[in-house]
């Protein structure tokens, strides 16, 4: 090599370096990690919100001792009762009364007592039943007291309980041991059935009548995600005596066709007078119903972290976030629930929760067509999911665990059951972009802090959201994922939905959701007021022979039940508000408005007689005078015998005067899901998603978010790169940080 060249190539090379060099230099150092600032709000609760907390797993252990000790009779495992035992369904707070709370929250009184709520059941006696008991106080019962007949009117007859897990598996052991192997033949040459290469899943409600208990089985294919793998079997059992070497089957279907037994059908595919439509085996993972992904990983998707650490703060059942407050609780029954909800100190609602979700399904299988499921009986606090940091909340959310003490004597431990977590929405809450008169530019952050907890109830997994907004808004919603049901398709089977694959209709069907909301707007004494908008015709005042159509405020106060429940399909005010006794710095009432996202499908005709177990979802919006004795608006009893309901939403309604009372509104919101294509190999929570907002409304005299940290305003004759006039300039400084994620953990499979 020439000499030259070599000495152009080492002033490269020493070029080179010397680039890198400083371009090392100015950028500095490599990121730290970031942060982590306290959050700036001080709380003043000193543990007042602990009220409302969820029973530990110590108080559990304390309620079931003492009920071993104190009810003189034996108790069973509830993992392995037999009907014809005595058990512990559950245990569960008992709540407070809402005017022992304020008098202690508000008033200086005293505390009120802790107690838990268990729900027996009896079937070792002359008179089976259900029986709640109170006990308490906590943490060490001392008494106990039976509250069945002054919340229901009477005993809960014991054909009305929920069934337990120990059931499920009785039916289960029934249906191996005595039900397939009636039918060998047909079991072995058309079921391909080897003894596990079935699942089933249980239709409800539990007959046709008061007083049943007769249960459609709906038989699939035993493979990953099997809700869509019929298989055409359907068989009803008979389960209503206590002794389950009398359980019987009463109807077997199959492709189309109705038997009185398996014998029966057994005899009549010897005799080849079955019409066989086989159903090519499915591989364990499912195949097209297996949720695992078709391609490998790729580039990482987009992710949220926090710079200097959380906004908020979680300590114990409290929740603090810019200038919002509240208490927190899952129910075994009912599920997420928020309690004392303030903002910049001011309660604005006692209590937010969830009620129920209701899907209604059709279909031409017996098992489809009578379909209704009520999830709160089946427990939506109780099959709520751990949660996968990551893809069911941000990696860096804050993961809280919950107890639950259900069908057994000791609490279960639910890991990751519930997340916190604030969000940027990636839209702005307000801006303006200004041009005329003068050049300026203002814009807030939408950040808002979100809780949620995910049931999944069989086939469908219900993502619940509480999110709370800058500028006093609240906002309740539910995402519907989760596999479809599904029948096989047979008939005329697709007058009820679409056909989905080869031998599978997706069922049509119906979700509707409801939410007890109870509103303290300025105070417990509140009205209900409807403003509206109706167009009228005036002359032109600068030219009368001109006519002008032009928009006016309709006002209204609605005095009565009977003028405040708004049936599901009904024209509703658009602009319905709480109002309070005192007036914003403007004149006008002060209030919280609310405002329904919703697609329901129709409801069951009233005629039907099974409707009013399920009359809330007559409404989209009800408000009635808040009552002790009408704390929810469905019993968990009304799943198993919605003929004679322990709970009838309709009868909260009896046209009472809500001026000024304490009120409570009943909110419905729903979806009509009519299965395609697409919802294999299950449902997305793209558009079904539904909900409600909660809205100030006059509350402010302006809105409260412009006192928010994150608002950013400059003008054209200011330096919008100085983090002193904009601090969005700052970020590529404060924000370059290395996020601290934990290592992924996931405990969702122990103890399931």
């Amino acid at each position: 090599m020439h000499v030259k060249t070599i000495l152009l190539l080492l002033l490269l090379a020493l070029a080179t370096i010397f680039a890198l060099v400083c371009v090392l230099l100015t950028r500095g150092r490599a990121p730290s990690t970031c942060q982590r600032q306290p959050p700036a709000q001080e709380d003043p609760d000193a543990g007042r919100s602990l009220v409302f907390a969820d029973l530990s797993p110590e108080e559990m252990v304390q309620v079931v001792r003492y009920l071993q000790g104190h009810l003189g009779v034996q108790l069973v495992d509830a993992s392995r009762a037999k009907p014809s035992d005595n058990c512990i369904a559950s245990v569960d707070v008992q709540v407070p009364a809402k005017a022992e709370v304020l008098r202690f929250l508000d008033g200086g009184g005293a505390r009120p007592p802790r107690e838990a709520l268990a729900v027996l059941y009896f079937g070792n006696q002359p008179d089976p039943n259900v029986t709640e008991y109170v006990v308490g106080p906590l943490p060490t019962p001392a008494y106990h007291r039976d509250v069945t007949v002054q919340k229901y009117g009477g005993k809960v007859p014991y054909h009305r309980r929920p069934a337990l897990t120990a059931e499920y598996r009785q039916l289960a052991g029934f249906l191996k041991s005595q039900v397939f192997p009636a039918a060998p033949s047909f079991m072995r040459q058309v079921m391909d059935y080897d003894g596990d290469s079935l699942a089933t899943l249980s239709a409800a409600p539990r007959g046709l009548r008061s007083g049943d208990r007769q249960t459609w089985f709906v038989v699939f294919q035993n493979v990953s995600g099997f809700f869509v793998h019929p298989v055409g079997l359907e068989v009803l059992v008979d389960h209503s005596s206590l002794d389950v070497s009398r359980w019987a089957v009463s109807r077997v279907f199959y492709n189309g066709q109705y038997y009185g037994d398996m014998a029966q059908l057994e005899s009549a595919y010897v005799q080849g007078g079955v019409s066989v439509e086989k159903v090519r085996r499915a591989p364990r993972d499912g195949d097209f119903s297996s949720m695992k992904p078709r391609v490998p990983p790729a580039a990482l998707f987009p992710l949220q972290y926090e710079p200097q650490g959380p906004r908020y703060s979680v300590r114990n059942n409290r929740v603090l976030f810019q200038g919002w407050s509240f208490a927190f609780g899952l129910s075994a029954s009912t599920g997420l629930r928020l309690f004392d909800v303030r903002h910049r100190g001011e309660r604005v609602a006692y209590e937010i929760s969830v009620q129920e979700a209701l899907s209604v399904y059709g279909s031409n299988c017996p098992g489809g067509m009578s379909t209704r499921y009520m999830d709160g009986s089946f427990g939506l606090g109780r099959y709520t999911s751990p949660l996968v940091r990551g893809v069911d909340c941000p990696y860096s959310a804050t993961y809280v665990d919950t107890h639950v003490l259900s069908e057994a004597l000791r609490p279960r431990r639910r890991r990751a059951s519930l997340c916190i977590f604030e969000q940027n929405l990636g839209f702005p809450l307000r801006r303006h972009f200004s041009t005329l008169q003068s050049l300026y530019y203002g814009g807030l952050v939408n950040s808002a802090l979100v809780v949620r907890s995910i049931a999944t109830v069989g086939n469908y997994d219900y993502v619940w959201d509480f999110v709370f907004y800058q500028s006093g808004a609240i906002e309740g919603q539910v995402r519907a994922t989760g596999y479809t049901s599904s029948s096989f398709l047979h008939g005329d089977g697709l007058r009820y939905g679409n056909r989905v694959w080869e031998h599978t209709l997706g069922t049509l069907h119906t979700h509707a959701v409801n939410f007890k909301v109870d509103l303290d707007v300025g105070g417990v004494k509140n009205s209900l007021v409807a403003h509206d908008m109706a167009f009228e015709v005036t002359r032109a005042p600068w030219s009368p022979e001109q006519q002008i159509e032009r928009p006016r405020l309709t006002k209204r106060v609605l005095d009565t039940e009977d003028q405040a429940a708004f049936r599901l399909q009904s024209k509703i005010p658009r602009y319905i508000y709480f109002a309070a006794d005192s007036k914003n710095k403007w004149g006008h009432q002060r209030g919280y408005r609310i405002q329904i996202t919703s697609f329901a499908g129709d409801h069951v005709p009233e005629a039907s007689s099974m409707e009013r177990a399920i009359s809330w979802a007559r409404y989209q919006l009800a408000v009635t005078r808040r009552k002790e004795e009408e704390p929810t608006s469905t019993s968990i009893y009304n799943q198993n015998d919605p003929w004679t309901p322990t709970v009838a939403f309709a009868d909260f309604i009896d046209n009472e005067t809500i001026t000024n009372e304490d009120l409570v509104a009943w909110i419905t919101t729903g979806f009509l899901h009519i299965p395609h294509s697409e919802d294999i190999p299950n449902t997305v929570t793209v558009g079904n998603a539904v909900g409600f907002l909660l809205r100030p409304y006059n509350y402010y005299d302006l809105d409260p978010s412009i006192y928010s940290h994150d608002g950013v305003f400059f003008t054209s004759e200011q330096d919008v790169t100085a983090c002193a006039v904009n601090p969005i300039a700052c970020l590529p400084r404060a924000a370059s940080c290395l996020p601290n994620f934990p290592p992924f953990t996931y405990d969702g499979f122990q103890n399931v």
